[in-house]
């Protein structure tokens, strides 16, 4: 198994001076997922949680739906490959298209192949937004040791329940997925929290997710926003403890203290 991050020497400057630094640098390795005997491709990740990662890429690629269908996932004595064996043959996708992932994500799903909009999902107060995000930073285990991570979570409005870190911010959702799945976590309502800023990719795998809000701490693109307002998704960006913006479907998140009544009983679909 290979470490998150490693040690390394640097020199810090500041006005007129110098001096050497002791720190931790997060790790950038390659790691590849093969398929029932079969190489499929090669992810740029941070190496943990890479069962989870694996199990969570073939979820939001749609070519699992539950663990029932794995028969075995292992990770390799020399922690560069994931081995996941199906109990039923696959094929493996003719093409993968880049995406504007950063470490250079891949998918081979189209954005006409998501599953039928989220029409309800629940509401959230405004105040609970800059709660939630803070619980975001508070799960930041691996950044606070050595920054250059992006971290995400899964969340129902109150609590989080399952955090994700990685170098790239597409992983993280991968690895959300996989923990969901071989966790059994089930929630009535799905949140997503994510560092990372939100481009096509992120929207298709938070849609795969279910998630009916999805809430970050940076910027969506105009594709994102695009396929959220079409599939039912609220949008935030920017996020932080008393101020964001709502890029799509704002009737999720309510502003009175009349109205956050209704977060205490969600009514789901």
């Amino acid at each position: 198994m290979k470490a998150a991050n490693q040690p390394i020497k640097f020199q810090q400057v500041s006005p007129g001076d110098w001096e050497t630094v002791d720190a931790d640098v997060i790790v950038e390795s390659p790691v590849s997922l093969t398929v029932n005997g079969e190489v499929w491709l090669t992810f740029m990740c941070t190496p943990v949680d890479l069962e989870a990662m694996a199990i969570g890429f073939l979820y939001n690629e749609g070519v699992i739906q539950t663990m029932e269908e794995v028969a075995d996932v292992r990770l390799c004595e020399t922690g560069d490959n994931v081995d996941v064996w199906l109990h039923y043959s696959v094929e493996k996708p003719s093409f993968w298209r880049r995406t504007s992932g950063c470490t250079g994500g891949v998918t081979s799903v189209e954005k006409d192949e998501i599953e039928k909009p989220i029409t309800n999902g629940g509401v959230l107060s405004a105040e609970s937004v800059g709660k939630l995000i803070n619980q975001l930073f508070e799960s930041q285990d691996l950044y606070r040791t050595s920054g250059g991570v992006h971290t995400s979570a899964i969340t129902d409005g109150r609590d989080v329940w399952v955090v994700a870190e990685d170098i790239g911010r597409h992983n993280t959702l991968d690895k959300l997925a996989g923990k969901c799945l071989m966790q059994g976590v089930q929630l009535s309502r799905k949140i997503i929290l994510t560092t990372g800023r939100i481009s096509s990719e992120m929207m298709q795998k938070s849609s795969r997710l279910k998630a009916s809000i999805v809430i970050s701490r940076t910027s969506p693109s105009s594709l994102s926003i695009e396929l959220a307002q079409k599939w039912g998704i609220t949008l935030i960006g920017y996020a932080r403890r008393t101020r964001f913006n709502i890029y799509t479907h704002p009737e999720r998140i309510v502003l009175s203290k009349e109205s956050y009544a209704a977060e205490k009983e969600p009514i789901f679909t």
